[in-house]
């Protein structure tokens, strides 16, 4: 894994970063008036999540869970299954377009949040 060093913004410290831009991930970055942070999310992770989120024990408990609450606000709905198969393709549609800018939001407030592949 590629080491880099980096300087940091608040304490002018030098430090190692163990996550070099060449890693594949979806970045998440957040900015209000008093902090900043970055949430790498590599593209492994995304993928056990899918594999997490589509499995049939996941969407029994989802649908289980779900199921009180709808009934008590009298609501008719059912949580379509989510297929593995299909979400795949898409991630690695992604991987291959970085550097792109899926979503960039100013609040009024000042507070910004992107996510960049």
């Amino acid at each position: 894994m590629a080491k880099s060093l980096m300087l940091s913004r608040q304490t002018e410290i030098p430090f190692l970063s163990s996550l070099s831009s060449d890693l594949p991930m979806l970045q998440i970055i957040v900015k209000t008036k008093d902090v900043r942070f970055t949430i790498p999310i590599p593209y492994a992770i995304l993928n056990i999540g899918i594999s997490i989120f589509s499995s049939k024990l996941f969407q029994q408990h989802l649908h289980k869970w779900t199921k009180v609450h709808l009934d008590r606000k009298k609501l008719d709905y059912t949580i379509p299954f989510v297929d593995k198969e299909l979400l795949k393709p898409i991630v690695k549609e992604l991987k291959i377009h970085k550097g792109l800018l899926l979503i960039d939001v100013k609040a009024k407030d000042g507070t910004e949040v992107k996510v960049r592949l």
